[in-house]
């Protein structure tokens, strides 16, 4: 992984099988292809994939799943960095996630705060 280029990009129609079996692999629990999301690649391999929905003032993280053994390399990271910018292209004032889950850790470490049931992550 180190001196690679994580490539972020919007997930497409044309993903869906590749997703499909990536999530079967790597994800701890059962999910569908989310109808929006972004998508993380290395060398051509998809790495992450994180699920993502639209409110009035948020970009929502309904999901992020890192490839099992390439956890722990900031891959994580620069998904939440992306979903931050996509925030503030997009005029919303912060990224939210549900409680956080089993990754609120992970999502507490990079700059989220409890605010009732959600974790959020203001922008600017």
């Amino acid at each position: 992984m180190r001196g690679q280029r994580l490539f972020i990009r919007a997930l497409e129609a044309s993903d869906g099988d590749e997703v499909r079996a990536f999530l079967a692999q790597h994800s701890n629990r059962a999910v569908e292809v989310p109808a929006r999301g972004l998508l993380g690649k290395v060398v051509g391999d998809l790495v992450a994939v994180m699920a993502i929905s639209f409110t009035a003032d948020s970009v929502r993280i309904d999901d992020l799943t890192v490839a099992k053994e390439l956890r722990r390399k900031r891959i994580g990271r620069f998904m939440v960095r992306e979903a931050l910018q996509l925030a503030k292209q997009m005029d919303r004032s912060q990224v939210a996630v549900d409680d956080g889950g089993s990754a609120g850790e992970f999502f507490r470490r990079v700059g989220f705060v409890s605010d009732g049931p959600r974790m959020v992550l203001r922008v600017g």
